[in-house]
């Protein structure tokens, strides 16, 4: 696993389950694995007979907390990282991940104490820095400037650009919430600068993706013989432009579960397509369509996500880059509702450049710089054009400001097209107590706002390249 040899790790570990089936760190370590892997049904399986075993050291329950948070079953998540917490109460990353867990349940005052405790404990553990700067708005006279730029320093004396990034997007965000957006947007591109050119992200190479993906439909003459399901809601869009929002309102329903930010989908489309590339997102996957079984594609996806699925009507599923697959999802499943989210594009571009996205996948690279976001947002726009002009009412758009605008008339319409009966539960969203795993985490446990339209004008002169660039292609 360390040397990154994935198929003999996943042989020895199997083959170690079975000879010692009594062993739950071997079970839980064949979960992590699989969990890498995106393998998530078998890593479920594991992971219950790891819990069913009763592991008793710190390690394993914390790794189990991991491998269940990554198949969004968050309370057992968090109940697991507690009981690491209080057998080894000085381990940072335990502490650290606890106070995730605690966030994503919406308990931000204790996971606010947990990152303060895995800092004391670990003063270079740098991502703490960032989780802590976003468990609430801070306020002049109740902020941890000062704390980050101490440490900011100290990342600088080591020459470390983990530091430097989680540090200054820490920083970033309190300078924000104190109101001193100059000094903010410096801070964000201190810290992206950090990663940029480590990421060695091109636009081109995801021109050549869109273009070739949009070229592949045009061959594609109907959206029909796919799987008869209509259980699969897909909430969709650029991140950062109100998908958690939308899902949240849909969840609130009692006859909606929420999946989460599942990778099924994109999973089963590698699997079906033969493509041997190692990226689960490249032109040669998503144009694989010829031989491709999308009654299987759908079938195969749906029972993906069982059992968590299993309990509800309808789950929605809202990876935001699913808007990669609309076509598959519209071939593979045609009973599927596809809602997909618009918000001002500035908004949207200055939003993805300010957040931090999972450092492991690649489809997040163009967020380090905030024109490359802006010459990404163009080619999303140019592909959902596309989809809204050939799939017309298959697709429902919602633009964000006209949730804000007009909450309950957006609300319906959206209830409606989901085939759903009208519940007042989905205009008091704020009061959904599923976890929330997501940029937007404390967001939407408050009610709906304006604040955050028309966020891009607090920076002034800054993103005056950003405007000119999406001026001259006509997207504002």
């Amino acid at each position: 696993m360390e040397l990154g040899q994935m198929p003999a790790a996943v042989v020895h570990l199997r083959r170690a389950t079975q000879l010692s089936p009594g062993r739950a760190d071997y079970a839980t370590q064949m979960a992590r694995l699989l969990v890498s892997l995106r393998a998530f049904q078998e890593a479920h399986s594991y992971a219950d007979q790891a819990v069913r075993l009763e592991p008793h050291d710190a390690y394993s329950l914390d790794t189990l907390g991991v491998v269940f948070t990554r198949i969004n079953e968050h309370a057992r998540a968090l109940a697991l990282f507690e009981k690491a917490v209080l057998m080894v109460p000085g381990e940072a990353v335990f502490r650290y991940n606890y106070g995730t867990s605690l966030l994503f349940s919406g308990r931000a005052e204790e996971a606010e104490a947990e990152y303060r405790k895995c800092l004391e404990l670990a003063p270079g553990y740098w991502r703490a820095y960032a989780s802590l700067a976003n468990v609430k708005r801070w306020a002049n006279g109740c902020n941890n400037i000062s704390l980050y730029e101490r440490a900011a320093a100290a990342a600088a004396a080591e020459r470390s650009a983990e530091g430097s990034l989680y540090v200054n997007l820490a920083l970033a965000k309190e300078q924000e919430d104190v109101g001193d957006y100059p000094a903010a947007f410096a801070s964000y591109v201190r810290a992206k600068n950090s990663q940029k050119a480590l990421r060695n992200y091109v636009s081109e190479a995801d021109l050549k993706l869109f273009e070739g993906l949009q070229k592949a439909f045009d061959g594609v003459d109907d959206f029909e013989g796919g799987a008869d399901c209509d259980e699969p809601i897909f909430v969709l869009g650029m991140p950062r432009s109100g998908t958690t929002l939308v899902e949240r309102i849909i969840s609130s329903h009692p006859d909606v579960h929420s999946a989460g930010e599942l990778q099924n989908f994109p999973m089963m489309v590698k699997r079906l397509s033969g493509t041997r590339t190692n990226a689960v997102t490249d032109v040669a996957t998503l144009t694989a369509l010829d031989g491709m079984d999308w009654k299987a594609l759908g079938q195969g996806y749906v029972k993906s996500t069982l059992p968590g699925t299993a309990g509800a009507r309808r789950f929605v599923d809202k990876l935001p880059h699913n808007f990669l697959y609309v076509g598959h999802i519209a071939k593979a499943l045609p009973k599927a509702r596809i809602i997909l989210l618009r918000r001002d594009p500035v908004d949207t571009c200055l939003s993805n450049f300010r957040q931090l996205f999972s450092l492991s996948s690649s489809v997040y690279d163009y967020s380090f710089d905030l024109l490359d976001t802006g010459r990404y947002y163009l080619m999303f726009d140019r592909l959902m054009d596309y989809w809204c002009q050939r799939l017309g009412e298959r697709v429902l758009v919602v633009h964000y400001e006209k949730l804000v605008e007009r909450q309950e008339d957006e609300t319906r319409r959206i209830i409606e097209f989901c085939g759903l009966e009208w519940t007042d539960a989905c205009m008091r969203f704020e009061e959904n107590s599923a976890p929330v795993a997501t940029a937007s985490v404390v967001q939407v446990r408050s009610k709906l706002t304006k604040e955050y339209v028309g966020r891009w004008q607090r920076y002034g002169e800054a993103v005056d390249p950003l405007r000119q660039l999406l001026k001259a292609a006509d997207a504002i």
